[in-house]
């Protein structure tokens, strides 16, 4: 049986590579929008379901398709992949100082079958100065990233700590994934 990641994330692919798990890549076309008022953890769920789902029809219902989103929460908003610079500063000030919730939806599905699921985890983040901000921007690592930081990048600067899983802050939760399997 065929074992496919419904991704483009390089981070997605390393941590299965970690996992030891051998898959093949097809990116999703999901539908990506989000109704309003829903909730971060709903959000993530809706989502990895409508990328499996997506994949489903371009490798058959034999394959294992396992498919993830990621957000970040802060004072119950939700803080995707920024659209520009500008958004990423206001992200990372609305940040800064504080804690924030990280959830990454994870569906994995075979045929007609599909369990969903999400993982949570705190991050604690140091304050960080204006400068910092212009500085990280420069370094461009914020542009396709939730919430606006790599924390397996140079954003772990700015993590005093996190509760919880840490690959799911970089985008894929392990334990919760190999549990799924």
């Amino acid at each position: 049986m065929a074992f496919y990641l419904a991704s483009a994330s390089p981070r997605r692919r390393e941590i299965l590579g970690t996992l030891g798990i051998p898959h093949r890549i097809v990116v999703s076309d999901a539908d990506e929008t989000l109704p309003a008022g829903i909730s971060p953890a709903a959000a993530v769920e809706l989502l990895a379901g409508r990328k499996a789902e997506a994949v489903l029809s371009l490798v058959g219902a034999d394959a294992l398709i396992l498919a993830a989103d990621t957000v970040v929460a802060i004072d119950g908003q939700i803080l995707g992949k920024p659209a520009d610079e500008t958004e990423a500063a206001e992200m990372l000030r609305r940040l800064s100082g504080r804690s924030h919730t990280v959830y990454t939806g994870v569906a994995l599905r075979r045929g007609v079958k599909v369990m969903i699921a999400h993982e949570e985890t705190r991050v604690h983040f140091a304050p960080l100065t204006e400068e910092k901000i212009a500085d990280y921007l420069a370094t461009g690592e914020p542009a396709d990233k939730a919430g606006a930081y790599a924390i397996q990048g140079r954003g772990a600067a700015f993590v005093r700590g996190i509760e919880g899983d840490y690959f799911n802050v970089v985008g894929l939760p392990a334990h919760r994934v190999a549990v799924m399997l």
